[in-house]
């Protein structure tokens, strides 16, 4: 149950910079009172205002704000539920919505509409619609239950009996049913991404081995080969070497030969020298019968028996010269010959050299080959941990079936519980349970009003009206006096309901302007009646009539306009 307080406001309306207060709790019965525009229904406004952050009459929100002074409205309203004090402070210029509970501020780090969701919810469990319907009967901008749309008329009547909590739980079963759709999209991709993941992988590894084993014979192939190219290479050296070590013994004697040619060469000049100098000689003796230097006759004997002995060496050396330069004919042809010899080491060592470069290219080739089949082999250690890998995979697919399985059985009981929570499910069955009882408290208090139809609220919230002869009628075919009986029949049973469920039961009830309009004195006297029958109810009445009612009540307000701002007359 809410027990209600105090509601004060300044600079509220026509109110000025000063708190006008209202006493909600200690007085049983209170009568509002005072002229046109003194600020009568000003509370209405404050109350839904400071609780709903709306107004109860058609006035938008900066039009709250007293013109005068322009800033620092505030409203606060006090109550009490269950073993706690609450306290609203809601006000405009500047923009203020705070919740005390016990004294202490509430935690505002949620944004306001989530805190006004969090005070409706969880601390008044009621909302501006079924309050106003439960605490308040006015004439100025209130719609009666009847003028409600039935979805509107269902959610009032929700709340009185305490079953929008399965409203509640189905808009939370049908955030986890999204949710669970989402999640099953996205387990689904997810799924399909690991399969081809899986399957990628799965794929690559038997690629990967067979490439593999492919590449590993094809190397161990191309080394054999090679290998026996580097054999033959090393035969060929073996036969080209011991050549060139044969070869090489006829080089042996070059120097001796070359030692001996210079030796004939410098014998060959000697003797040529000496053939020069007997020729010279023999010219001398063949040209000069007279010594030249001391013009001496020279002796015939003398000239004949030198003559003849140069003439005999002469002719001793240029034998021996002949023979000297066919000496050396054959030594230059053993030194040519050995010079061609030497241009087969020389080629055969060429190619002994390329075939050496072959052999260690080819071995380079061979170390390459083998290093690539162990890197193979690697690879093949290596696609072991790609097999755990795919295993982890397989397991991960696995776990992602499983809680796809999970996902579409909780959507099955989630659908199962929408299915239950949904309007045609246990809130009706509860509703219908409680239509007797509100069908027959609404006609006892029409009976009351001395208004005797059968008034009866279907399934779906709509009215079917009999009179005693079973004429059949709806609301809208009674007049605004006969409509206002049914409202407030209607009020009361809100009250009783929530009193008996103890939902939205509260100590405060206004009647704005109700004596006011279409009841006539008879209407007045039993409205009367029933309303001082009510117990634990803190009754507000605000009416122009405070002439005539004034005597009825225990305490009167008077509500009086000064300097135009509004204020409680003392």
């Amino acid at each position: 149950m809410i027990i209600f307080r105090y509601v004060r406001w300044k600079n509220l309306l026509s109110t000025g910079n000063y708190y006008t207060e209202i006493n909600l709790y200690n007085n049983s019965n209170t009568l509002v009172v005072g002229e046109n525009g003194a600020g009568k229904s000003t509370m209405l406004d404050a109350l839904c205002f400071g609780l709903f952050g709306k107004p109860f009459r058609d006035i938008n929100k900066p039009q709250l704000l007293n013109s005068i002074n322009g800033k620092d409205c505030m409203i606060e309203v006090e109550f009490d539920t269950g073993n706690k004090s609450y306290k609203i402070r809601r006000g405009i210029k500047p923009n203020v919505f705070e919740i005390y509970c016990n004294g202490e501020l509430l935690n505002q780090e949620a944004a306001v509409r989530d805190y006004q969701e969090y005070l409706e919810k969880f601390i008044l469990k009621l909302n501006y619609k079924s309050f106003t319907q439960i605490v308040i009967l006015g004439s100025a901008s209130f719609t009666p239950f009847m003028q409600l749309k039935p979805a509107d008329r269902r959610e009032i009547i929700e709340d009185l009996l305490d079953i929008q909590i399965f409203s509640t739980m189905n808009g939370l079963v049908k955030d986890r049913l999204s949710n669970n759709k989402d999640l099953m999209v996205a387990k689904k991709t997810e799924i399909e991404l690991t399969q081809q993941k899986y399957d990628l992988k799965k794929q690559f590894i038997e690629n990967q081995k067979t490439n593999n084993d492919a590449k590993v014979l094809e190397y161990a192939q191309e080394i054999q080969s090679n290998q026996s190219v580097v054999q033959t290479l090393h035969e060929e050296i073996s036969g080209l070497t011991q050549d060139v070590s044969q070869l090489s013994e006829q080089v042996a004697s070059k120097s001796e030969i070359e030692t001996k040619v210079k030796k004939l060469g410098k014998i060959e000049s000697q003797i040529e020298s000496n053939l020069s100098k007997f020729r010279k000689d023999i010219h001398f003796f063949e040209s000069n019968d007279n010594c030249p230097t001391c013009r001496q006759t020279i002796a015939m004997g003398f000239k004949e028996t030198e003559l003849t002995n140069l003439n005999d060496k002469a002719q001793e050396c240029e034998h021996g010269l002949g023979k000297l330069e066919e000496k050396l004919v054959e030594e230059q042809n053993k030194l040519n010959i050995i010079t061609q010899i030497q241009t087969q080491i020389q080629s055969k060592q060429i190619d002994i050299a390329t075939k050496s470069t072959t052999i260690t290219e080819t071995n380079k080739l061979i170390s390459r080959l083998q290093k690539q089949i162990t890197e193979l082999n690697s690879k093949s250690e290596a696609s072991d941990k790609e097999e755990i890998e795919l295993t982890g995979i397989k397991n991960s697919l696995t776990d992602l079936k499983a809680n796809l399985k999970l996902l579409i059985d909780d959507k099955t009981y989630l659908e199962a519980a929408s299915g239950l929570l949904k309007d045609t499910g246990i809130k009706t069955k509860i509703v219908k349970q409680y239509l007797p009882v509100i069908n027959k408290l609404v006609n006892k208090y029409l009976a009351s009003l001395d208004f005797f139809v059968n008034f009866n609220l279907d399934e779906s919230f709509k009215e079917t009206i009999k009179s005693r002869h079973r004429d059949e009628f709806t609301y809208n075919n009674f007049s605004e006096g006969e409509k206002q009986r049914i409202d407030m029949a209607l009020m009361l049973t809100w009250r009783a309901v929530a009193k008996l469920k103890n939902s939205s039961n509260t100590n405060l009830l206004i009647l704005d302007e109700t004596f006011d309009s279409s009841l006539d004195a008879n209407g007045t006297e039993e409205l009367m009646k029933i309303l001082h029958m009510l117990e634990g109810v803190n009754l507000f009445v605000i009416s122009h009539k405070g002439d005539i009612l004034q005597d009825k009540f225990a305490n009167v307000i008077r509500f009086i306009k000064e300097k135009n701002f509004s204020k409680v007359q003392k």
